[in-house]
This record gives structure tokens, C-alpha cells and sequence, in this order.
């Protein structure tokens, strides 16, 4: 880190200039090969993965997702002459897109059922070859488009409403970068400013977060081309990006200024920062990458890139952190101090670099133990609703009023029944009953059809499809529930475990995107206990080897699952039971996407652990001068809060600013982020963590000396002379400690 430190702050224009390159370069070589962003989405061994892989094998007609573009003029019915015209004219252009196998249309003789009893509402199948996930975006927006150029049409004096629904549809609401999001950065650079007194201060963590992110994105880009990289990636790396990469910019920042007002040399001061907060952060850092490494467990691919996108994330963010950040700041000179600042230390006059503890700094030192159960107790009331959290895939009913998915969404549930919107499909091996003779079907598949039909959770069964072989055949059920209702999910359940073993001598599968995402959240929900253990195990690790301390690793781990808990407590609260939906835009609530745990919880986790490594770095730092525990927290926390609040307030910002997305996903991410970050650095960081290390003194430093003897020797505090200045004020106050 010194190496670095120096190099940055004798070349600092090599440094700068180098970034500028390495960011130009990738970003030309990655437009130059031209991103290939997809999405690869298999579940083996699953159910619906079987069903999917014996339709490709024997009936790829019927293999891929089916979409749904449903309409209803605004007078009259869907079968007057003006509306079949217009209708049928969109659906000749869709199935001529590629990738569309076949479109069936409610006014071919053959349709059933696609007709409202009303005769207000009807719908069209458009089926692809590929599920939605593997289907290029290309096919998608050529469909969407297809459709939106008709919606309002004049249908003989009545307006045609039309919209594209299905699985396919909705992932064309992947988020991108909005207004909000801008937003959000601007105010992020407001806070800077007033949290540095210095607009020049202000840009060093906004110009290392941005180069950062245009190296990343760039990256990102390239690397899809050597194999899948999920299309949601480049929107983690923005979410992720902009809040750690001014985070992580600012605590450098923060440390020189100190230095500066201390009366320290420039380059001595951005080499003291760089050695001591910029190993806090390579530290920090490397706690990310491991929360993030997690995201691996589940061995779904759709995971694994998005982990990938996210560690690219914070390599370049740290990079740059450790190596511009210390070229700018030697460029700027003492400019990154106020105006008055400035004009005070050219008189000579010295400048206070430790501030006081505030107000509630000194309440919590004057009361550790009550203020830590009231914090306590205040993040156990926020969790609560975390105790009721139900995984699986939200349905287009949660989508924003007025887009294109909730249209269709709420046109076939009016039309239909909810359970229109998410058929499942049953895949029936006839093995030795081939070929299928539709005179004289088999008993089992009869008595199959009879017991769905039977079923309560069932609204209609749906006649056999058959393959020309004969050998295979496809029944479509539509559920009485929604696709997110937790009776279609016992549905999918009853089909498996009861009807399918009760038809002998028939192979039979269920599929379709409610069976698929069902098979998702279990194979997420079965891979958590490991994922938890990984990530809070060798975070706890990282952090023992680099404090030298076994009580701080576990207490922080701790307090980090409490905030995630009271995070997750949140997002239940607004996302499934529906409190406050309309103030964000998303439908009365559902269940909470299988992945957002994982992702969730790696990312708070690591951020967490980002607070607890730039706190506690100091206070041990000070211990290891001083050794006075009291002393060390009271000062640490005295030069570290204001940082971490100011920090947090811009991630606070930049996090929140995604809730305006139009992604369901993305305002989840965005609200749950936003929420951990304010309770971890307003409550946990700045109250319960130094309330607990003040009630165990010097406990905060024991390690059994057979694990210090085994452990490798990290030097987290970094070589600064300023330990002698921290010895002095122990001298000085040693009586009043």
C-alpha cells in the first residue's frame, strides 16, 4: 500500500492518465466486440426442467414459453369485423418474428376457450422455441413493439386496448438507468459537499466511483462474450458501484483531510491516508467479495453471473479507491480543505483534527448497556415481518399501473380468472402407449384429466395437445389462483406427488413458468443454510485475522444478521403484505423473489462488514497506540461517525433513488439496500457497536494465544507516525480516560 501510495503521489498525472486509458480502452475494445448480454436458465434435476427437456426432444412446437396478447375494445366485442381486422393483422406480423413457432388465435375454428363469455376480452398464444430466459431480448422487443404500435387503434369507432403479458413479457421490464437514479447522484454530491465544506473534495469520491463503473461496465461487456452474463448485470454493477465506490473514496478522503488539519505535508498525508484507511478499505473490500462469493452456493448460472458482475464490481472500486483517489487528491492540494480552513492554516493558525464527540456519542458512552438493548429492541421490532417471509415469483399483478404487463395481467384475470395468466403444463411420456389414439385414450391419462378436473384449485383443463410421433402429449391447466397464490403452488405439489405416480405406465412432468419458478425457489431455499454459514463464516475470519480479536469478528457478525433481519423486515412489510405499495408503484404485494435473499443478504452483509472494518480499524488502531479501550472508541468513534453517516446518507440516497425504477426487482433491491444501510450506520455503527465494545472493554481485544500464534500477522492499521500524535493525547489524558 505505501509502494502504491508513493507512486500515486510522485505520478499522480501517470495515474490519472492511466485510468483514462484503461477505461477508454476496455470501453472501446468492449464496444468494438459488442456486449452479448443473455440469460441461460436451467434447473437440473428439477421437474420442470425434465418437462422442458422431453418437449425440446419430442415436440419442440410446445417446448418454449408462451406468451399471451390479450385485447378488448373500449365498445362492442372482440368478434366485430373492424376489431378481427386489426387483430389479425398483428398476428400474422408476430408470427413471422424469430424464434415465434406459433401463434394461435382466438378466431382460428380449432381455439378454445380464448373468447370471454362477455365477448369483451380475448387473447392470442404466441409460443417461442426457447423459454423466456434463453430467448434472445432481440425476439422479445420485436414482439412488445409489434404490439404496442396497435394499442389505441380506431376499431370502428371503438379504441383497441392491447398489450403483450406471459413470462416473456415481463422480462422486458429489466431495469436501466433512469431519471431517479440521477437523481439520486446529484444529491449524493450535494451531501458531499456539505459533509466536506469543498465542492473540489467533493468530486474526488464521484470521479472514483464513475471511472471505476465505466472500467466495470466495460468488463462486464467483454466477458460475455467468452460465455452467459445475465442481462440484470450491468444494472447490480450501477446499483453497487455508485454506493461503494463513493464510500469507499470518502473514508480516504476523509483520513487525509485529518491529516491536513494536523499540519501534515500533502504527499505525507495522502501516504498516511492510503496506508491506513485505504487498507481499511482493501479489507472492506475483500469482506464484500466474500459476502458476494456466496451467491455461487445455489449453483444456478442466473446467480453466478450476477456474483460475477458484482465482484468485478468492487475490484475496480477498491483499485481505484487505493490508486486515483491519492493521485487526485495530490493534484488538488490543500483545495480539498474549506475556503476558511485554507486561509487559517496559511496563517498559521492550528487546526483541531480531532472532533468532538457529539451529543449522542457522549450519551452512549455515559450509558452502553441500556442504549444497546434500546437498539436492540427498536431492530427486533423492524424484523418482525421477516418471520412470515414467503419465497416465490411475484406475477404481472405487482407490475407498475399502466404497463404493458399489468394491462394484459389485469385484462386476462377480468376476462378469464387470475389463473389464465399462469397455465401449467403437463407433460405426458406415453412410453408404451404410443402412438396415441385420441378414440380410445389410456385409462391413466383419463383418469389424470379426471382428477385435475376434479380438482377444487382448477378452473379448466385444457383438450391433449399430441406430438406427430404420438408418443408425446401436452395438457394445459389454468389454476383457479394467480400464479403467485400459494394454492397454485399446492397445485403444482397435488399434480407431482398424488395424480402423476397414480397414473401407471405414464411418465408425467409439470412445467410452464409457475412449475419452473416453484422449482426455483426450492432450489434456492435448499442451498441457504449453506450460503448463510459460507458468507458469515469466513467474513468472521477475515475480520479475526485482521483485528486480532475472536470477541469484535463475532459480536460484528452478529449485529450485521440483526440489521439484515430488520432489512429483510422491511422489504416483507411493503413488498408482500402491501404496506404503502402505492407510494412506490407495485400492486397490493406478493411473495418476495427466491434471489433476493441471496443477493439481499451478500450485499448487506458486505456492506455491513464495510462499516464495522472503517470503525473498528481505528478504534484498534488507537488501542494498539494507546491501549486504552475507553480512549480508542471515544476518539474513534468521534473521527469515524460523521464519515459513516455521511457515507451512509449517500448510499441512503443513491440506494433509494432505484425505488423510482419501473422493475419490481429493482425497487426491491433498492428499498431493502437503502433500509439495511441507514439502521447498520444510525443505529448499529454509530450506537450499538460502540455501546458493546464500551461495555466489554478490554474483552473487545481477547484472542486465545493458540489462534494468535496460528493466524497470519495483517497489518490492517497500516505504518503511520500518527501513532505517536495518538500516544501523546493518551498522555495527556490518561487521568481523564
Amino acid at each position: 500500500m505505501r509502494a502504491i501510495a508513493r507512486f500515486a503521489t510522485h505520478r499522480p498525472v501517470v495515474v490519472l492518465l492511466g485510468w483514462i486509458a484503461i477505461v477508454v480502452g476496455i470501453q472501446a475494445w468492449n464496444a468494438a466486440a459488442g456486449p452479448d448480454l443473455r440469460d441461460e436458465f436451467a434447473l437440473e434435476g428439477t421437474d420442470s426442467q425434465a418437462a422442458y427437456d422431453l418437449l425440446q426432444e419430442r415436440f419442440p412446437a410446445e417446448g418454449g414459453t408462451i406468451d399471451t396478447v390479450v385485447w378488448s375494445p373500449s365498445s362492442g366485442s372482440v368478434t366485430d369485423e373492424a376489431v378481427v381486422s386489426a387483430v389479425s393483422e398483428v398476428l400474422d406480423s408476430l408470427a413471422q418474428i424469430d424464434h415465434v413457432t406459433m401463434v394461435v388465435s382466438p378466431y382460428d375454428p380449432a381455439s378454445v376457450g380464448q373468447i370471454s363469455q362477455s365477448g369483451t376480452v380475448a387473447f392470442a398464444r404466441v409460443q417461442y422455441d426457447e423459454t423466456a430466459y434463453n430467448l434472445p431480448i432481440s425476439t422479445l422487443e420485436e414482439v412488445a413493439a409489434t404490439v404496442a404500435e396497435a394499442d389505441g387503434t380506431d376499431v370502428g369507432g371503438a379504441t383497441l386496448t392491447i398489450a403483450h403479458g406471459g413470462f416473456g413479457a415481463q422480462r422486458l421490464s429489466d431495469p436501466e438507468v433512469g431519471a431517479g437514479e440521477l437523481v439520486g447522484l446529484a444529491i449524493a454530491a450535494v451531501i458531499l459537499f456539505f459533509a466536506f465544506g469543498s465542492l473540489i473534495a467533493a468530486t474526488v469520491p464521484l470521479i472514483s466511483a464513475i471511472v471505476a463503473l465505466g472500467a466495470t461496465l466495460g468488463t462486464i461487456g467483454l466477458i460475455s462474450n467468452l460465455g452467459p452474463m445475465a442481462t440484470t448485470s450491468p444494472m447490480l454493477a450501477v446499483l453497487l458501484g455508485l454506493g461503494i465506490g463513493i464510500d469507499y473514496a470518502l473514508f480516504i478522503v476523509n483520513r487525509h483531510r485529518l491529516g491536513l488539519k494536523a499540519g501534515r505535508d500533502v504527499r505525507e498525508s495522502v501516504i498516511a491516508a492510503t496506508t491506513t484507511s485505504g487498507r481499511a478499505v482493501v479489507f472492506a473490500g475483500t469482506t464484500v467479495f466474500i459476502a458476494l462469493s456466496g451467491m455461487y452456493v445455489p449453483g444456478i448460472q442466473f446467480l453466478s453471473n450476477l456474483a460475477t458482475a458484482a465482484a468485478i464490481t468492487v475490484v475496480f472500486a477498491v483499485a481505484a479507491s487505493v490508486s486515483l483517489v491519492p493521485a487526485l487528491l495530490t493534484l488538488y492540494g490543500t483545495r480539498v480543505l474549506g475556503r476558511h480552513d485554507r486561509a487559517r492554516l496559511a496563517a498559521g493558525v492550528g487546526l483541531d483534527s480531532v472532533p468532538t464527540p457529539g451529543r449522542a456519542s457522549r450519551f452512549v458512552e455515559r450509558h452502553p448497556l441500556s442504549t444497546s438493548v434500546a437498539a436492540v429492541a427498536v431492530l427486533g421490532v423492524i424484523a418482525i415481518p421477516m418471520f412470515g417471509l414467503r419465497l416465490g415469483n411475484a406475477d404481472a399483478g405487482n407490475d407498475p399501473d399502466g404497463s404493458p404487463t399489468r394491462v394484459a395481467y389485469d385484462l386476462i384475470a377480468e376476462g378469464f380468472g387470475a389463473g389464465s395468466n399462469g397455465p401449467l403444463v403437463i407433460v405426458v411420456d406415453l412410453e408404451d402407449n404410443a402412438p396415441y389414439d385420441p378414440a380410445a385414450p389410456p385409462a391413466a391419462l383419463a383418469g389424470l384429466v379426471s382428477d385435475l378436473q376434479d380438482d377444487p384449485a382448477v378452473a379448466a383443463v385444457l383438450p391433449p395437445q399430441v406430438n406427430p410421433a404420438g408418443d408425446t402429449l401436452t395438457i394445459q391447466v389454468i389454476p383457479v389462483g394467480s400464479p403467485q397464490d400459494a394454492g397454485t403452488q399446492d397445485l403444482v405439489h397435488r399434480v407431482r406427488d398424488e395424480y402423476a405416480p397414480a397414473a401407471e405406465g405414464l411418465t408425467i412432468h409439470v412445467g410452464g413458468s409457475v412449475a419452473s419458478n416453484i422449482d426455483f425457489t426450492e432450489a434456492i431455499s435448499s442451498s441457504l443454510p449453506l450460503f448463510f454459514t459460507m458468507v458469515v463464516g469466513f467474513s468472521v475470519l477475515v475480520l479475526v485475522v485482521a483485528f486480532r480479536s475472536l470477541v469484535l469478528p463475532i459480536v460484528g457478525a452478529l449485529l450485521n444478521i440483526l440489521s439484515a433481519a430488520a432489512a429483510f423486515g422491511v422489504v416483507v412489510a411493503v413488498f408482500q403484505w402491501g404496506w404503502g405499495h402505492q407510494l412506490i408503484g407495485i400492486g397490493p404485494g406478493g411473495p418476495i423473489e427466491p434471489f433476493a435473499p441471496v443477493i439481499l443478504f451478500a450485499l448487506l452483509f458486505g456492506l455491513s462488514m464495510d462499516y464495522q472494518v472503517f470503525l473498528v480499524s481505528r478504534i484498534a488502531e488507537l488501542w494498539h497506540a494507546t491501549g486504552d479501550n475507553a480512549l480508542a472508541v471515544r476518539r474513534g468513534l468521534a473521527e469515524v461517525s460523521r464519515v459513516i453517516m455521511a457515507a451512509a446518507s449517500i448510499m441512503v440516497v443513491v440506494f433509494g433513488s432505484f425505488v423510482t425504477s419501473d422493475s419490481r426487482i429493482l425497487k426491491l433491491m433498492g428499498l431493502g439496500l437503502a433500509s439495511a444501510v441507514f439502521l447498520d450506520a444510525f443505529v448499529i455503527r454509530v450506537i450499538l457497536m460502540p455501546s458493546v465494545m464500551r461495555v466489554l472493554g478490554r474483552w473487545n481485544w481477547w484472542i486465545p494465544r493458540w489462534l494468535d500464534r496460528i493466524l497470519p500477522h495483517v497489518d490492517i492499521d497500516g505504518d503511520d507516525h500518527a501513532s505517536r500524535e495518538d500516544r501523546a493525547l493518551f498522555d495527556a489524558t490518561s487521568g481523564r480516560t
